[in-house]
């Protein structure tokens, strides 16, 4: 039986991702934060085991991993999948961030799958060539979205990570990919045209009269509609991943989701000057040089 480790697994994505893995006959550990309901993973006849696990904090990875092992018996783990992730701290230009959110951020995004890899590493290379790491980035890496960029820093960390690692782990047999998926409809974005119109409210006086007018349109209009008119449901992009789960030889980095795939076209086709420009242009950003 396939063992498979999944972090940020109480909703979304992860939940959808755990249950799927289950029902395929995997033995599936939930990684969920302290006092979140479990009830979804721990439905009669199911084989799932929660496991209590804040990625922000190196203690509870460790003994999230400890208890892991503990129920592998040294058997040894196939699939970790670094899901967990947050958005709604260090919100809007990258001029008025606070630097503390900004650092809490990073502490989940990035520093979270860091920890989690160190931790869960041992038993991945204990069943190699058969071991696979999935970390979530976003596609928000080649996008670069305005009013975005602490998440989208969080992310180009984790993709840079996910690349190095994979010449690291290569001569062990451990795969590791960057999985960039695009707008999924979860509970991160919903309400997302109110929230991105309440992060404006949130700024400085003096950053917004500069940034307003030029970006307002973009971040609480163009991108909210975008994702609610080319988001991709949870499901869709469960079934995508599992695609990838199931690859013999991953590839370094997966475009997941319709509103992302003709991105990483442009990407493979396109100057980086060019594909800016047309970014810049869907966003109705003004250039003055």
């Amino acid at each position: 039986m396939k063992t498979a480790f999944i972090t940020g697994a109480a909703e979304g994505q992860g939940l959808s991702l755990a249950l799927k893995l289950d029902d395929l006959g995997w033995k599936v550990f939930a990684g969920v934060l302290p006092g979140l309901d479990t009830s979804k993973l721990t439905v009669s006849g199911r084989n799932i085991i929660p496991v209590e696990q804040d990625v922000s904090t190196t203690d509870s990875v460790v003994q999230s991993s400890e208890t892991v092992a503990s129920k592998l018996n040294g058997a040894g783990l196939n699939l970790l999948v670094n899901n967990a992730g947050i958005a709604n701290l260090a919100q809007g230009v990258i001029e008025g961030l606070d630097i503390e959110d900004l650092q809490q951020l990073f502490e989940v995004n990035t520093y979270g799958q860091l920890r989690t890899v160190q931790a869960f590493l041992p038993m991945l290379r204990a069943v190699a060539p058969e071991a696979r790491i999935l970390n979530y980035a976003s596609g928000v890496v080649i996008a670069n979205t305005p009013g975005a960029g602490a998440y989208t820093m969080s992310k180009h960390a984790v993709t840079g990570m996910t690349l190095t690692l994979r010449h690291e782990l290569a001569p062990l047999g451990v795969q590791a990919t960057t999985i960039m998926p695009g707008g999924v409809k979860t509970s991160m974005t919903k309400d997302i045209h109110r929230t991105t119109q309440e992060i404006w409210n949130q700024i400085s006086d003096n950053i917004r009269t500069v940034y307003e007018p030029h970006l307002r349109e973009a971040t609480t209009q163009i991108l909210p509609d975008m994702v609610v008119n080319r988001g991709n449901s949870v499901e869709e992009m469960t079934e995508k991943v599992l695609k990838i789960i199931g690859t013999v030889k991953l590839k370094p980095i997966y475009l997941v989701g319709k509103d992302v795939k003709p991105l990483g076209i442009m990407r493979r086709w396109l100057s980086d000057s060019t594909l800016e420009k047309l970014i810049r242009m869907s966003y109705k950003i003004d250039t003055r040089y």
